[in-house]
């Protein structure tokens, strides 16, 4: 990879790193389910001048939205919003390396390799130890929201791989077309029209710059930025940077909020991550010499 190109990756990593401290700003002024909401309605707006992505119906739009974003983000926010620690739950989340492989060889009949099978195995006994930490600093239905936005992230990715070819940037723009409408709807059903209203008419610049940071950086620039590199490089040569954010993620949440982490969670954190390594990393095969 080229020099510059390396440095967009570390950039996104970082950006993509910070973005779980933003989600906790942005809980500061806005309740879970129309936070999400308003991430993707402004996420949407450059829909106004990109086209749709040839060969994408609304279906497929809408089958790929509800899981990738919809269930995703509503559960992580939540999942913030109840007690999930930021910088753990940029480790956890990302346990959706390898339920994306669970469900891939489910529903796609795809046989995982014992590389990949070592590498679930792992990071489950890493999910384990961290679960009991639980209870400490962190409430039991935080982490399983955040379990449950990696399972529906995790389907997205599969679901995602059923679609034709697509440039990143727009289809994200127009898979952020999906959510509004419907996720409001929930947000006025679960969370009320008064907090609704007050948080719309009562945003501080702690939680609206947060919101602007999720929508902007974390979602237009960091997507964008990642589709190029995939369009210009292999996938298994630019995927290994997004192992990063839980590094970048947790420092952050470090330095924002002075989250710390005793042996036992961390030992389950090294795990998680050990695990993610070995199912990711592309792993070559020592072949012995031929004389």
């Amino acid at each position: 990879m080229r020099p510059s190109h390396i440095a967009l990756a570390f950039l996104v990593a970082i950006i993509w790193g910070v973005n779980f401290v933003s989600i906790k700003l942005a809980l500061t002024g806005f309740p879970p389910i129309l936070l999400t909401a308003l991430r993707f309605a402004l996420a949407a707006l450059p829909a106004l001048f990109i086209a749709r992505p040839a060969g994408i119906g609304w279906k497929q739009l809408a089958t790929v939205s509800t899981f990738l974003f919809t269930g995703h983000y509503v559960f992580l926010f939540m999942g913030i919003d109840q007690g999930m620690a930021p910088g753990l739950a940029s480790i956890v989340l990302q346990c959706q390396a390898f339920m994306t492989m669970l469900i891939a060889a489910g529903m796609l009949g795809e046989r995982p390799r014992p590389q990949q099978l070592l590498g679930a195995g792992v990071a489950g006994v890493g999910l384990l130890v961290t679960a009991t930490t639980v209870g400490l600093d962190v409430t039991w239905i935080g982490f399983g929201l955040t379990l449950l936005a990696a399972a529906s992230w995790a389907m997205g990715n599969v679901l995602m791989r059923q679609l034709p070819p697509s440039p990143t940037l727009p289809l994200m723009v127009w898979l952020s077309v999906v959510p509004p409408l419907p996720v409001f709807t929930l947000s006025l059903l679960f969370e009320g029209p008064e907090r609704v209203a007050a948080a719309l008419t009562g945003v501080t610049w702690t939680a609206g710059l947060a919101l602007l940071y999720i929508v902007v950086l974390s979602t237009l620039v960091g997507f964008g930025i990642w589709g190029m590199l995939l369009r210009e490089y292999k996938a298994s040569l630019v995927a290994p940077f997004s192992l990063l954010v839980p590094v970048t993620g947790t420092v952050a949440a470090h330095f924002a909020f002075g989250e710390t982490f005793g042996p036992m969670r961390l030992t389950g954190m090294a795990l998680l991550f050990a695990g993610i390594v070995i199912t990711i990393l592309p792993w070559r095969k020592v072949r012995p010499a031929v004389a």
